[in-house]
Parts: structure tokens; C-alpha cells; sequence
């Protein structure tokens, strides 16, 4: 695509992180983006300008409707790129010459994605959110889950939170709606006062119009917690969920990159869970189920809901 159909901004190349970390002046990492409307405009320049923070950077606009990386990257031949979004992140792949890519804004990996060099997911880590339910529930001993083979990649570290914390961690992997459906009426029928419910963000066995809405008034009459992985199930009664510090993660991806170009062996490989999080709680479910809505309570959470 030529370069005029770009839109290119440079970040900020004097950097406190890098110069700490002994890189020396070199030319900015391009970071891939794509050019969309509000809201998602803020969240990508709150990410961008994290990048900038950690590592000199070039802003390189991909139009709404592109499908493949700028000409001028495949003349360049950048060491290390970064890549938000998913069709930036496509786009990025396909570069030739040995380009490591640095991935973030995107949910979960898919199987294309697995060539990226490190990727910074959106899906919050299971870890946080079992612990924050440890802290505000700590007579929970089960939690409940329904998943497709797309959300895998997390539950493998799930188990391996929940044996630390004590809980048990109950998994069932569907492959299809009506069995995601089944399945968590099942779960449903066994549920005790001991019992919590997680909704990762897995578009084959959550759905907005028939899970959510069944688990919500299930578990709203029962007494019993029901997390999720997504901002917007607390909006609609889920207890709590994790959601992206957008900065912060710009600050972890410009790190990543930087310690790429810098050859570092530490630098992180593969998918990893979204670590950089706010929370945020339904104080009315809270309510409901219990909690003692004291003010170091509604301090812990970012964002309390329903808004006043």
C-alpha cells in the first residue's frame, strides 16, 4: 500500500525505561495500528502512548480497509514491530526478512497468531481473577466454567491458579452453543452455596443472548457469584471483572520490544494473559450476595457500576 495512504505520527523517542535499560538511540520501532472511529480511537492512543514511554516509536496508521502491512515496512525491514489489533497483527505476519512482532488489542491468540514473536493479550489472567475472587469471597471452593477450544491456552494456566488458592476448578470444553448451554444447566443443577461461576470471553460458549442472561437470573436467585472475564457482563449483573489498563499495556509492549532489540534473554515469548488490569464491580450484586460495600472494599475496584 503506498505511503501516502498512511497516516504516520512519531512517539516519543526520549524514554526513561530504555535509557535505564542501556539502549542506545536507534531508529524507532514502527508500531502497526489501525485507524478506527471512537471509542477504540482512545483506547489504541492510550496504548501507543504507553509504547512511547518504553521505546522510541513511529505511529504507522493502517486504513479501516487494508489487508496487508504499508510498502514501506517491506522496504525497511524493521528488526522488531508492533502490532495492535488483529488485522494490524495480520498485516505485521506477513512481513518478510525475519521481523519479530510484538501483538497486542487482540482478545486471544488464534492459530495464525502463534507466529508471532510475544503476544500481550486482552483476556484478563485467570490467576488475577481467582484471586480477587479469593479475596472477596473466601468461602468459595468451586468454580465453574464452560469453554470452547479457542479459550484453552487460558485454562491450562487457570488450573494451575486455582490448585495454589485451594479452589477447585470445574471445566467443561464445548464446541458448540447449544452444548455450552446444556452444559452450564448441568453445572447449574449440581451448584452449591460453595459454588462460583466464570464467564471467560469465549465467543463459541458465552453468549450475550441466551448464556448470559439465563446465568445472570440463575445465579441472582440462587445467592450465587458469578464473575466474568468481560467489562460489560458487570454492567448487566455479573459481580465483578478485570479489564485493560490500555497504558500500561502500551508500557509492557514497548518493553517487550525493547528488550527484543536489545537481544535480552529474558525477553518474553508467546501469548501471555492480560496482567495489566482495573477492576470493576456491581455493587448491587454485591449487595445482594452479602459483601460489606465498606469504603477499602470500593477503593480495590476502579470503576464501580451501576454509575451514579
Amino acid at each position: 500500500m503506498p505511503v501516502s495512504h498512511l497516516t504516520r505520527r512519531h512517539g516519543l523517542i526520549a524514554l526513561a525505561g530504555a535509557c535505564a535499560s542501556g539502549l542506545q538511540a536507534a531508529e524507532p520501532v514502527p508500531v502497526l495500528f489501525p485507524e478506527l472511529p471512537e471509542p477504540y480511537r482512545s483506547v489504541f492512543e492510550a496504548m501507543l502512548a504507553g509504547i512511547a514511554e518504553r521505546v522510541p516509536s513511529e505511529r504507522l496508521a493502517l486504513p479501516a480497509n487494508a489487508e496487508s502491512a504499508p510498502a514501506v515496512l517491506s522496504q525497511r525491514r524493521p528488526r522488531v514491530l508492533i502490532a495492535l489489533g488483529r488485522t494490524a497483527l495480520r498485516a505485521a505476519l506477513e512481513l518478510q526478512g525475519g521481523v519479530e512482532v510484538v501483538g497486542g488489542g487482540v482478545i486471544g491468540p488464534s492459530e495464525a497468531d502463534a507466529r508471532a514473536t510475544t503476544l500481550l493479550a486482552l483476556s484478563p489472567d485467570p490467576a488475577l481473577l481467582l484471586q480477587r475472587l479469593r479475596q472477596l469471597l473466601p468461602g468459595v471452593k468451586r468454580v465453574n466454567a464452560v469453554h470452547s477450544r479457542q479459550s484453552a491456552w487460558l485454562m491450562r494456566g487457570a488450573q494451575e491458579a486455582a490448585r495454589q488458592l485451594k479452589l477447585e476448578l470445574q471445566l467443561v470444553e464445548v464446541d458448540e452453543l447449544r452444548a455450552a448451554l446444556r452444559q452450564y444447566q448441568a453445572l447449574l443443577a449440581q451448584a452449591g452455596p460453595q459454588d462460583a461461576f466464570w464467564l471467560p470471553q469465549d465467543a463459541v460458549s458465552v453468549d450475550e443472548s441466551t448464556v448470559l442472561p439465563m446465568l445472570l437470573q440463575e445465579c441472582w436467585s440462587r445467592g450465587l457469584p458469578l464473575f466474568s472475564s468481560a467489562l460489560g457482563h458487570v454492567r448487566r449483573g455479573a459481580l465483578f471483572s478485570l479489564y485493560p489498563n490500555n497504558r500500561e499495556l502500551g508500557r509492557s509492549l514497548g518493553a517487550a520490544a525493547a528488550a527484543l532489540l536489545a537481544g535480552s534473554a529474558t525477553a518474553p515469548r508467546g501469548a501471555r494473559p492480560l496482567r495489566e488490569v482495573h477492576a470493576a464491580l456491581n455493587t448491587r450484586t454485591a449487595g445482594h450476595l452479602g459483601l460489606q460495600l465498606d469504603p477499602p472494599l470500593q477503593r480495590s475496584f476502579e470503576l464501580l457500576l451501576p454509575e451514579r
